[in-house]
């Protein structure tokens, strides 16, 4: 029994909050967790630049709703479903993630939420789990899963290292260098040879 684990954001989709970024002309929210390995210190950082800023969920959802997912990630996500189970695994949110799930046929999404207070502010969030990436994947082989993962940032390596067999897709040059043992992606066909040689 095979499955297929899949980041979202950098591989199927591009950042939310660079675009978010882009929209809003504040560069400081640029920043992603493919630059930041703590999770809880970058989502703190992007909390107060939101709060100093006065940018509100419906802002925020209103750039998601105008994002498109990669170029092929739909053929790609069809692809899997037609070979074997497919989960995608984030640090999304579920107020973020709906305008880009409809667009990629509805897969099963495994993320967290945000918490909103009654003006519409994001005053903070709740992680379905720590590290949940992880644990999801051991969860899913102890249950006799064969485990294929990829993702792209430092947020995926543990969720990689779990894995049966993983990759990187597309990671920065900081992960190339760092994770030396991990095979490294540039697109979908390159990843699919691997899931073929897989499962």
């Amino acid at each position: 029994m095979y499955i297929v684990c899949l980041d979202v954001e950098g591989v199927l989709v591009p950042e939310i909050w660079i675009n978010v970024a882009k929209k809003t002309n504040i560069q400081s929210l640029t920043k992603t967790t493919r630059d930041e390995p703590d999770y809880d210190k970058l989502m703190q950082y992007r909390l107060d630049i939101l709060k100093e800023n006065n940018i509100k969920l419906k802002d925020i959802q209103n750039v998601i709703e105008t994002m498109e997912p990669f170029e092929g990630a739909l053929d790609f996500i069809n692809w899997i479903k037609e070979r074997t189970e497919l989960i995608l695994l984030s640090d999304t949110f579920t107020q973020f993630a709906k305008p880009l799930m409809k667009k990629l046929g509805y897969p099963t999404l495994f993320c967290n939420e945000l918490i909103i207070d009654n003006d519409d502010n994001i005053t903070g969030y709740k992680l379905r789990q720590k590290d949940g990436k992880k644990h999801a994947v051991t969860a899913l082989k102890n249950i006799g899963f064969n485990v294929f993962s990829a993702g792209d940032s430092y947020n995926d390596v543990n969720m990689i290292k779990s894995s049966d067999a993983a990759a990187f897709f597309k990671p920065p040059q900081t992960i190339i260098d760092e994770y030396k043992d991990i095979a490294i992606t540039n697109n979908y066909e390159q990843l699919r040879d691997l899931i073929s040689k897989y499962v």
